[in-house]
């Protein structure tokens, strides 16, 4: 159960930038038509992927296991950071899904849906994950300690040649 409920460290970049295009695309499905039923799938793939990374996420393991692959050598990223901005996916997507669905407030839930949209077109186009940003301020002001990611704090402990399982 353990092994299951992880998420890996480090990261392939690649595989994040090929998720952050999948969740670009049903974002822009789900602002293009209204189709808020579909917020429950987004907020499911988050969810999955702050559990478990890739494994239990269709998205996740696509990305994973077809996209990145196709893209040549892995580019690898500490996880935390990336786990912390799935996590911030997870709370608007569910947000969301919660705020259309239950309450019909579907102006808001798409607002919620535009900003995880955004957010994940800087991933995919530009590699700049807003949620590792945030996560670094968090760090720097010892709002998360350091031993959460000592990769993030030390470069040298990051290693470009290493090859990712995951």
């Amino acid at each position: 159960m353990r092994r299951l409920l992880s998420f890996p460290n480090p990261v392939n970049e690649k595989a994040a930038r090929a998720v952050a295009t999948g969740v670009v695309v049903l974002g822009a499905v789900i602002l293009a038509t209204g189709w808020t039923w579909l917020t429950i799938l987004l907020a499911y793939g988050f969810v999955a992927r702050v559990l478990s990374g890739p494994t239990l996420s269709p998205l996740g393991r696509l990305a994973t296991q077809v996209a990145a692959p196709r893209l040549g050598p892995p580019r690898l990223v500490p996880g935390p950071p990336k786990r912390f901005a799935q996590g911030i996916g997870a709370v608007l997507s569910l947000s969301a899904a919660v705020l259309a669905l239950g309450f019909g407030a579907t102006t808001a839930a798409l607002v919620l849906v535009g900003l995880v949209t955004a957010a994940a077109t800087l991933e995919a186009a530009f590699a700049f994950c807003l949620g590792c940003k945030i996560f670094a301020v968090l760090m720097r002001v010892g709002v998360v300690p350091r031993t959460v990611c000592e990769a993030c704090d030390d470069l040298s402990l990051r290693r470009p040649d290493s090859r990712v399982a995951a």
